[in-house]
């Protein structure tokens, strides 16, 4: 099922798994990912949920905090320890 999910999700993960030099990780760096795009996600789903009625001006939160939060799951998730580094912006 990994490697399902892995081969939809190439396209973002493959830029961010790309190179050669070094990277620091940590197996904390992964946790908190995870931790911040759940957050991320609750609060696109707390947007829709109060907004009241679609005025276009609710949406940019919902797709900002929303796609943050999906391709932080994808790569916390999915990705190796080299895109979660640099996620982190780790060298």
């Amino acid at each position: 099922m990994k490697n399902l999910l892995r081969s939809m999700f190439t396209p973002a993960l493959r830029p961010l798994e790309a190179g050669t030099e070094p990277y620091v990780y940590k197996p904390s760096h992964r946790k908190i990912l995870l931790f911040v795009s759940v957050m991320f996600i609750g609060m696109a789903t707390l947007v829709a949920i109060i907004m009241p009625g679609w005025d276009s001006g609710y949406l940019l939160p919902i797709v900002v905090f929303g796609g943050a939060g999906l391709i932080g799951l994808v790569v916390g998730g999915l990705g190796e320890d080299r895109a979660v580094a640099r996620i982190w912006g780790s060298k």
